[in-house]
Formats: structure tokens, sequence, C-alpha cells
């Protein structure tokens, strides 16, 4: 069976920017001018706009991250949702008469959120070709790009794929894959946060973030072809990150438990899927072989790479950077407390907090060099100077 790696990125908002640290690092080790090293491409959330960038770059990995770095190292909050007075506060407005009118039998108000993000719909459109995609494809450089999405209508997780003929439609209990050719608005709709950000129409169905519902994340890579996968996940060292416990009879603020729930989506799935993956492999490793044949079941390699610090503190440290008027939205809903730091390490898209990211991960993945590199049976540069 032919050997190939899958990459995982999965979603968190700006807590994506840990991913290109990691990509950047893995960029440097390999000979300049390779070729992506991931064949298979699996992304939701933000992990999605990462993905389609490394998708529509395959033929130079270096120059496809360092376009992801020089576009989160310069990020501001206004590139992905407006932050002037008028468009905070108008959406916010909208969006609480939308849940007023709606208690009471009244749905009035349609393709509400609390923020609007009609400026990243402007920040993909400049920056991602997606018909390169196909090129990259067709080149041979790239067997499939998956995007994971969650459908309103349906309750499915639906991943829409894009790769070679040979690849074959799934459906499983909660969660299809369906051959398509991906668009910008299916990068819109895997990365729109619940309650924040809108949902896209994709064909007769409202999508929001892939997040939601996705029970197994390292799924869509395995349909797709993946012997090994490499997974760059956004909660310390795979696990959620938990606040001091000081407060706990604290009655939670509305920002608490947004930051909570966000959490709950983000970061759980992935920690029982690779559980099942480790019972999967333990059950393979007894098998005799015509009972694996006959079951369809292999060994999958996973390496994940998470942050080795947590990234709501960090968030906690570069708070002030958000425009006034996001800060004065939080602090109505209670982020101003200690509690929301999670909700704000969702939302904060400033550049000062992408950069600290971005080298967090750069410095995890640089102490994970020779792991990495055998994980990807590459032989890696030796002009890369490594931390004390």
């Amino acid at each position: 069976m032919e050997q190939r790696v899958a990459l995982i990125l999965t979603g968190g908002g700006a807590r994506a920017a840990y991913q290109v640290g990691v990509l950047q690092a893995i960029a440097e080790f390999l000979p300049r001018r390779s070729h992506c090293p991931f064949p298979i491409i699996c992304g939701t959330s933000s992990g999605a706009l990462n993905a389609a960038t490394l998708a529509v770059n395959a033929g130079n990995f270096r120059m496809g991250v360092q376009y992801l770095t020089n576009t989160w190292k310069n990020f501001h909050a206004n590139q992905i949702y407006r932050t002037d007075v008028i468009g905070v506060f108008n959406n916010s407005m909208l969006w609480l008469a939308g849940m007023i009118f709606s208690a009471i039998g009244i749905n009035k108000l349609h393709q509400v959120s609390l923020l609007d993000n009609s400026p990243l719909v402007e920040l993909l459109e400049e920056m991602l070709p997606c018909e390169k995609i196909q090129d990259s494809i067709d080149a041979g450089l790239l067997h499939a790009l998956s995007i994971t999405a969650s459908g309103y209508g349906s309750g499915q997780s639906v991943t829409f794929y894009q790769g070679v003929k040979q690849l074959v439609p799934w459906r499983r209990k909660g969660r299809v894959g369906m051959p398509t050719q991906i668009e910008i608005r299916h990068l819109l709709a895997s990365s729109a946060l619940p309650f924040i950000f809108p949902a896209t129409l994709i064909n007769r169905e409202y999508f929001g973030d892939g997040s939601m519902r996705q029970i197994a994340p390292i799924s869509p890579a395995l349909h797709l072809g993946a012997t090994r996968v490499l997974i760059i996940g956004v909660s310390v060292n795979g696990n959620p990150e938990h606040p001091d416990r000081a407060d706990i009879g604290e009655y939670p603020s509305l920002a608490s438990i947004a930051g909570h729930t966000l959490n709950s989506i983000f970061l759980d799935s992935m920690e029982v899927d690779l559980e099942r993956l480790k019972k999967i492999n333990d059950l393979v490793a007894i098998m005799p072989e015509e009972m694996r044949e006959r079951a369809d079941l292999r060994h999958i390699d996973a390496l994940v790479m998470s942050p080795s610090q947590p990234i709501e503190k960090i968030a906690e440290r570069y708070k002030a950077e958000l425009p006034w008027t996001i800060r004065l939205l939080l602090r109505l809903i209670g982020a101003g407390q200690q509690s929301g730091g999670a909700l704000v390490s969702y939302l904060l898209s400033e550049k000062k907090f992408c950069r600290a990211l971005i080298d967090l991960g750069y410095q995890d993945a640089l102490k994970r060099r020779d792991e990495i590199m055998g994980f990807l049976d590459v032989k890696p540069r030796h002009d890369i100077d490594m931390p004390q």
C-alpha cells in the first residue's frame, strides 16, 4: 500500500497561528524548494484557511508557509470581522433582537451573528486562488484536500473534499464525505464560529464551524487514504486547558460560558478520537494478518504537535491589543474578568498575539525536529540552529 502522510489542522479562531509556527519550522527542516510533504491535507475551522493555502502552494512548501507566516504576523482583527462602531454594535443589536423575536415565534431577522465577518470574505478572495487546488492535484503534488463543516439543518458533519478521481465518497453515522470543488464559501462555512460569525449557505443547507459535531476528526484523512497522520492541535499537550479554580464558586459570566463551550467544541473530540485510534492500533497489533485484511483494519501512526504553554494565558497578555469596540463588547458579556480568557483567545486576531503563537509553534517544533523528520521519513537539513 502506498504510504501517505496526512496533515490535520484543527480549528480555534486565532489559535491557528500556532500551526503556522510549527509549519515554518518544518519548512526550514526540509531542503529548499521542496514540494509539500503532506499529500493529504485536512482542515477544520480556522485550520481550513491554513490547509487551503498549503494546497494552493503544494509545489513549493516553503513559499506557501512563508505566505501564511506573513499573513498571520500582520493580522488585525479588522481583517477578520468589522471592528468599527457601527459594524460591531449594529450587528450585536440585530443578533440580540433576533434572539428575542425568535423566542416569541417571530423569525423576521435572518443571517445575523454577534460579529460581521465580511472583511474575511474579502481577505480570502484576495489571498486564495482556489482554482489552483486542482492544478496541484493534476500535477501529482496533492492527493486530496478536505474541509469539514457542520450542517445546521441536517446536523451532520460534512467533509467536502477535492482530490484524485479514485477517491470514493463515504457515509457514516452523523458524518459524510462529499466530493466537490473547494471554494471560498467552504472555508467560510468551516470557520464560522457558532453565534459569533454567520452561517454560510452551500447548496441547500447552511453550514457552521466544522468542529461542531466532528466526533471523528482523524477519520477524513483515513478515508482519503492516509497511512500516517500529523496533527497540529491548539490545546496544551493535547489536553483542554484548565484555568485556576480559586473562584470556582462564582456564577460564570456569559463570556466564561461561551469560552467553555468553544473549548468543548474545539478541544474534546480530538482527544477522544486519538484514544480510539490507539485502541484500534492495539487491536490490530494482536490480530492475524488475514483477519486484519477481512476487517479492513491497519495500523495508523499519529504524531501530535500541541502548544507547550496555555494559549488562553498568552491571550490574557495581549487582550489590550483588541480594538476598543471589541473590548467593550467583550466586557459587556463578562470577558473583562479573568474567566473570559478562553473566549478572548479565539477572537484575538491581532499581530502581537499571532506572532507570540507563531514563535511558540516554531520553538515547539524545533525541540522535536528529529521526531518530526523521522515521522515524515525525510532527511532534515543540518544547518538549522537548534535550541539549547
